[in-house]
């Protein structure tokens, strides 16, 4: 089967030539794994039958792409030259943004549900302010691992190797900042400014009854945890008295999160320095790069499943398809 219909032919023709496995031709595959990538199996089985005829049905473009997205980890575990996706380097010494978060996705093997990690790898050079709310990330190098800790890790360290000035930003995962002290201890830390809030948001809707006192007092803090003094917002949460057993939980939890984190609050510094102080980028990434494939309704995925499509969908966002598409061609 090619993208211009069926051909027979002998299997030691020279067209035939990685065709043994799946009988299609290397355009063919590629586009099955371009479009397995951006959805569902049977609505690209509808858009193949659409645009050129071809009766392709979604189990076999999931066999293509289960094939072919398999592999992208192995390359990379291998350091394969060139199978790394890698962004434009203009200025060695710009800092380059590394975040990273989990969500969870339904299993089939165990029934239940197991959480894919997400790094977004980017320069301080790319991000480009549209408005006054409004940001724009011109290149990404995204990377995934279905799994624990220990193998997304080793996976994510050797996307890092071009980089030089390092900014590590996330929430207060604790596996996130072993792993950056670790590895990378000379990389800039920074909490997420929207995590650090929320705990004083949580912390307010049980202290305070009327709602224009709780927003008054949450934005006050706010402006005094933007001005690097986290510990005058420590002192003011510690001279309340809990009104209530929710309040005291939260509370303690404000308290215990700040004094852990305290090194990472610098925000005005941050700022200062131009430097980002929030973790929306792999939260958007998250939306656009896993859950609108990975998460839709009625979804439920093997692990390897789950794995080929995130690495496709990874390479694809990240400007690197020409690695898929070598792959194809070396089949």
């Amino acid at each position: 089967m090619t993208s211009f219909g069926q051909l027979t032919l002998s299997k030691n023709h020279v067209l035939c030539q990685g065709t043994k496995r799946f009988a299609l031709s290397e355009r063919l595959r590629e586009l099955c794994c371009l479009l397995g990538q951006g959805s569902v199996y049977e609505q690209a089985s509808e858009t193949l039958e659409e645009l050129l005829r071809l009766d392709l049905s979604g189990m076999q473009i999931q066999r293509v792409c289960m094939h072919y997205g398999s592999l992208v980890g192995p390359l990379v575990s291998a350091d394969a030259e060139g199978a790394i996706p890698s962004l434009e380097i203009t200025d060695e010494q710009a800092p380059t943004y590394v975040m990273m978060d989990g969500m969870m996705l339904p299993t089939r093997e165990e029934k239940s549900w197991k959480e894919i990690k997400l790094g977004r790898i980017f320069q301080h050079q790319d991000v480009v302010q549209l408005s006054a709310k409004r940001r724009q990330i011109r290149q990404s190098v995204y990377v995934s691992h279905f799994g624990s800790v220990d193998q997304f890790f080793p996976k994510l360290e050797r996307h890092l190797v071009p980089y030089q000035k390092k900014v590590i930003l996330g929430d207060g995962a604790p596996w996130i900042w072993r792993w950056a002290e670790d590895n990378f201890p000379g990389a800039r830390q920074i909490l997420d400014f929207y995590h650090a809030k929320e705990k004083l948001v949580l912390f307010a809707k049980h202290q305070f009854r009327v709602d224009e006192k709780r927003k008054a007092w949450v934005a006050s803090q706010c402006e005094v945890l933007s001005a690097n003094r986290v510990h005058e917002v420590v002192d003011n949460v510690s001279c309340l008295r809990a009104r209530n057993h929710e309040a005291r939980e939260a509370k303690a939890k404000l308290l215990s999160y700040y004094e852990e984190h305290e090194d990472r609050m610098q925000y005005k510094t941050y700022r200062d320095e131009g430097l980002l102080i929030g973790s929306g980028p792999v939260e958007a990434a998250h939306r656009s790069v896993l859950q609108q494939r990975l998460k839709l309704s009625g979804q439920r995925w093997t692990v390897d499943g789950a794995q080929a499509i995130a690495d496709l969908r990874c390479y694809r966002k990240s400007g690197a398809w020409s690695t898929i598409q070598q792959l194809v061609a070396a089949a």
